[in-house]
């Protein structure tokens, strides 16, 4: 297994030897010519599944898909419904049965392109990493993060919230983002890169306290997990479980959400890596953490209804965005520093940025930056090794988590 500083080593051999990002680079992506929206996803377990999503006026009736190397093609159909405000279809074909840790080629119909694809390890008992980030928008920021995120070669890329800043109305948003994402999420062995996304509040119309309707393309694109609800849980295999919240935007934080991960938290308690992901964050290192003046987007209602539970189910890191900064919190329980706490990693500056706080003024931070840039997260076995990079590469931050013993604490503690 790496230890820090081997993982320091490794991944900053690899960087240097990429260089900076160029803008462009990805204009002509490897694997050849693909639907200049075309994505991965996943609804269901992604050590056996795989979804294929793009946007255009027509399209074919069904995908085909072989491992690596097999002449031997399965067909699957191709479903679509509207793209809101466009003449555009959302087509969406699954691919169900798939072999754990196996690369595949994906055909569009009888075109003559095949494109790559892996699926995660049935087991993580070898090193896999993914990146994460979020706030994006579609300027020259987000593109350079891109780019330095297919770098890295991850199984998939985590996004929280704030896509493009379509606000549920602006549709050149909503596909500036994807043609950006499909464009440069490609890895080095021309795969593309899956993408896995929770809700924020420009998503919505108005921001917080909408309906489904208030996020039309966020809904016409990923209502494949978020099919009942604005959050949901994606496990992969028995070793990796994602918790994706709504922070108020469509669902109340507290109330029916807050039962739901009670439960779905105590269900996945024991699992090697147990990750929440929320865009609001419940630190915040820009904005006042203060609920008096009643606004959303403080973080008080997280604090209230969902870091007691954090702390109570073990989960071993939250991911949190909003807030346009680097960040890093210290381990904490009961919002103070313990090491048998949760660490918070945020704040979402993948293509937005502000000045944080400092961590003298904010004690619940351990570090804080006023960057554009995305974490590269590398699980091995317990372990979790966190790097923050800038979009031109630097390395800001390392930190490593691990799985922490139980502690028996009462709903609602702190």
């Amino acid at each position: 297994m790496l230890d820090r500083r081997s993982f320091l080593r490794t991944t900053l051999g690899g960087l240097a030897a990429a260089g900076a990002p160029r803008f462009g680079q990805a204009d002509t992506p490897p694997g050849g010519a693909r639907p200049d929206t075309l994505f991965l996803t996943w609804r269901r377990d992604p050590t056996t599944t795989m979804t294929a999503q793009w946007l255009d006026r027509a399209g074919p009736e069904a995908v085909s898909f072989a491992e690596l190397g097999d002449t031997s093609w399965r067909s699957v159909p191709v479903r679509r419904h509207p793209y809101p405000m466009t003449e555009l279809q959302v087509f969406r074909a699954e691919m169900e049965g798939l072999k754990p840790g196996t690369e595949y080629r994906l055909r569009l119909g009888d075109g003559p392109t095949a494109h790559r694809f892996r699926t995660m390890p049935a087991k993580a008992t070898d090193a896999f990493q993914f990146v994460s980030g979020g706030d994006c928008d579609v300027n020259e920021h987000a593109v350079a993060n891109n780019i330095l995120a297919a770098r890295q070669d991850p199984m998939f890329a985590l996004i929280g919230g704030d896509l493009g800043y379509d606000n549920g109305k602006l549709v050149d948003k909503s596909l500036g983002f994807l043609r950006n994402y499909s464009r440069h999420m490609v890895d080095s062995q021309g795969r593309l890169i899956p993408m896995v996304v929770c809700l924020g509040n420009h998503e919505v119309a108005g921001g917080y306290g909408g309906t489904r309707s208030a996020a039309p393309f966020f809904f016409a694109l990923h209502d494949g997990l978020y099919a009942e609800r604005s959050y949901a849980t994606l496990d992969f295999g028995d070793y990796l479980s994602l918790v994706l919240l709504d922070s108020g935007h469509v669902a109340p934080v507290g109330g029916e959400q807050a039962d739901w991960l009670d439960k779905a938290l105590s269900e996945r308690a024991e699992r090697p890596h147990l990750i929440a992901v929320n865009h609001v964050p419940a630190y915040p290192s820009f904005r006042k953490p203060d609920a008096n003046d009643q606004k959303p987007g403080t973080g008080a209602e997280n604090r209230k209804h969902w870091v007691p539970l954090f702390e109570r189910h073990n989960v071993d890191v939250v991911l949190e965005h909003h807030d346009h900064t680097f960040k890093r919190t210290h381990p904490l329980l009961d919002g103070r520093l313990d090491a048998r706490g949760v660490v918070y990693l945020g704040d979402g500056s993948w293509g937005k940025l502000r000045a944080p706080q400092s961590p003298e003024s904010r004690t619940y931070l351990a570090k804080a930056s006023g960057s554009y840039h995305m974490t590269l997260h590398r699980l091995e076995g317990e372990r979790r090794f966190h790097l923050a990079m800038e979009e031109t590469g630097r390395v800001m931050d390392v930190c490593m988590t691990a799985k922490r013993p139980r502690r028996a604490r009462g709903r609602g503690a702190g």
